[in-house]
């Protein structure tokens, strides 16, 4: 799959155009595509692991206007063996025969010839489906039923996973040994968060720079803030924005101002974040938030701490 002019659009300075930031993740995935290794994406949700494996899929050769195949499979622990590979189909099996490759219905990994497989949150599935998955990357083969099935398919596999989900299933070294990890993170500084929030999120009112870098800001006080177990990702950032912009439409105005933002805070934020144990029993995560807004927003203390660098 890597031919001449992919392995040239890869060693250009910048092939990742659709995700801001992630330089360090940027530059491991050239490497691992340009030896033609499978990956896995670790790290939070929110932080653009799916914006960069759909970016891979616009790099690969394609025939024409055709699309490379861009298959996404969503890591649950009722995910089958059966849903990813394929079959037997009973009313086939009777026509041609029990062991007939006829009666084989494939799964949706077939679709995936020529492009990208992308497997969402792989530490959700079952490990009879991990393990199913090893033989398919190690021997192009695997075992359904009474069938021996060979998988002639040319595919990159691009698997994520949150090490902080503690409700999933653990993956085996030796399935993990078939991959190479990339760490990303959240956005590097407040100004790349800032152009993520403005190119992504919806414009539906007007909104200042000084607003817009509020809500980053308070949205990034929090992920450094050491009573919490789970933080907010990117995506609260672009809730913030747009529920503030949808205030100031209800409230009749066509810009957003400080209460527009100070209205949507807990509704946008407080279920997004996960207090630790000697926290939580002293108070909830929308009393959390409320505080904390006031003390460090309402305040003011934003602006002189911005103006020390902090966050930035």
């Amino acid at each position: 799959m890597i031919n001449e002019d992919l392995r040239n659009t890869l060693l250009k300075e910048d092939p990742f155009e659709d995700i801001l930031g992630q330089e360090s993740a940027k530059k491991a995935v050239k490497s691992a595509l340009l030896s033609e290794r499978h990956i896995i994406f670790v790290g939070a949700p929110g932080i653009g692991k799916t914006t960069l494996a759909k970016n891979i899929s616009k790099l690969l050769p394609h025939e024409g206007k055709d699309k490379v195949p861009f298959v996404r499979i969503q890591g649950s622990p009722d995910l089958t063996v059966e849903d990813l590979l394929g079959d037997i189909d009973p009313i086939k099996a009777m026509k041609f025969g029990p062991l007939s490759l006829e009666a084989f219905t494939k799964g949706k990994i077939f679709k995936a010839d020529k492009g990208i497989l992308f497997f969402d949150e792989l530490n959700r599935c079952p490990e009879k489906l991990q393990n199913a998955l090893l033989q398919v990357l190690e021997e192009r083969k695997a075992t359904i039923g009474s069938y021996d099935v060979d998988f002639e398919l040319d595919f990159i596999f691009v698997g994520t996973l949150n090490p902080e989900d503690s409700s999933t299933e653990k993956l085996s070294d030796v399935l993990l040994d078939r991959f190479d990890l990339v760490y990303m993170h959240y956005p590097e500084t407040l100004q790349i968060e800032k152009e993520i929030v403005n190119d992504k999120g919806k414009k539906l009112a007007a909104i200042s720079d000084k607003l817009l870098t509020l809500i980053v800001y308070f949205v990034r006080l929090l992920r450094e803030d050491k009573n919490l177990e789970k933080k907010p990702s990117v995506r609260a950032s672009l809730g913030l924005y747009e529920r503030a912009q949808a205030n100031a439409l209800i409230n009749n105005r066509k810009e957003v101002n400080f209460e527009d933002i100070k209205e949507a805070v807990v509704s946008v934020l407080s279920h997004r974040i996960r207090l630790k144990p000697s926290i939580k029993y002293l108070q909830s995560p929308k009393e959390y938030i409320e505080k904390k807004f006031q003390k460090d927003v309402v305040e003011d203390k934003w602006e002189e701490e911005l103006g020390k660098g902090g966050l930035l």
